[in-house]
């Protein structure tokens, strides 16, 4: 009898082995594009120079493998061939292990798994092979729209963990994303990432080796939402945590009943965003400086 997939929340069952999930791929393991990526937090990438040109880590980027399909549909994701499994090529788990060793080696200072959510299953046997080789920390670069049974899975497979919290309010998980349930579940995979990972971990130069970074992605018009998000995480979990609250977002494609996401970010509305976290007494946390809201900054697949 064919296994059906209940991987992640959406639990379509689906068979996936002659089929695709609501995900929109089959179980085996796609990826559409593995390299060194510079424009992580500078914790997962390295900082470069200091604005003195003073050396701290150095650039040597983010290993990341951006793996095909999404459990989300978010009316503004930037990279829709990608995640709707449109692009990308077919790897074994032999190859996928490969990849990773073969980012190691060019020097990448982590493994960054981006949108794994729908492959945790296969990716941990080929991290359970390959882990005890590896020698550098694991990222898992999520939407944090993941099942708690599943993320047990990971369990120290696992490093960091890179977890979105896009939304609090149900009503614009549904309108945005089509996931009414997104932020109940998001925030009991955030809470099961952080009883995996512990308190946050640095080496010497400051790059991350073990924790937790929430990520909150402002979207035009929505600075209550991400200061509603921010008072969840930080109100839950104090400096246990770092968030990064990100200006970039960047319209592509919006569909025509979504006219007010039809825009950039201004710089007054991510200003009071990082003034209400200030202002909350937030301290762990990455902010973005200048005009990042650009389409180079979406990796070319």
């Amino acid at each position: 009898m064919t296994e059906r997939c209940s991987a992640c929340p959406r639990k379509c069952n689906a068979d996936r082995e002659t089929g695709t999930g609501f995900c929109g791929v089959k179980n085996k393991i796609m990826i559409s594009r593995a390299a060194l990526h510079f424009w992580e937090e500078p914790c997962l990438s390295g900082a470069g120079e200091d604005t003195d040109g003073a050396v701290k880590a150095p650039l040597r980027g983010s290993g990341t493998v951006f793996f095909s399909g999404c459990n989300l549909r978010c009316v503004y994701c930037q990279n829709r061939k990608i995640s709707r499994g449109e692009a990308g090529r077919y790897v074994t788990e032999e190859e996928l292990a490969a990849e990773f060793l073969r980012l190691r080696d060019i020097g990448a200072y982590n493994i960054n798994l981006v949108t794994p959510s729908h492959y945790y299953p296969q990716i941990a046997k080929v991290l359970e092979k390959v882990r005890p080789s590896l020698g550098i920390p694991v990222v898992s670069n999520t939407s944090s729209y993941d099942s708690v049974e599943t993320l047990k899975q990971m369990d120290g497979l696992i490093d960091i963990y890179l977890a979105d919290y896009k939304y609090d309010s149900a009503e614009l998980a549904a309108k945005y994303s089509g996931a009414t349930d997104y932020p109940e579940v998001a925030r009991r995979a955030i809470e099961e990432m952080v009883r995996q990972t512990g308190a946050p971990e640095f080496d010497e130069d400051g790059i991350m080796k073990k924790g937790v970074i929430v990520r909150i992605l402002l979207l035009p018009g929505h600075v209550k939402e991400a200061c509603a998000c921010v008072d969840r995480i930080y109100r839950t979990y104090g400096d246990r945590v770092y968030l990064s609250l990100m200006s970039q977002y960047t319209p592509v494609d919006i569909p025509k009943d979504c006219p007010e996401l039809d825009r950039k970010v201004t710089k007054r509305e991510y200003e009071r965003l990082v003034d209400h976290a200030l202002e909350l007494g937030v301290e762990n946390a990455f902010i973005q400086e200048g005009d990042v809201a650009k389409e180079s900054f979406i990796p070319e697949f």
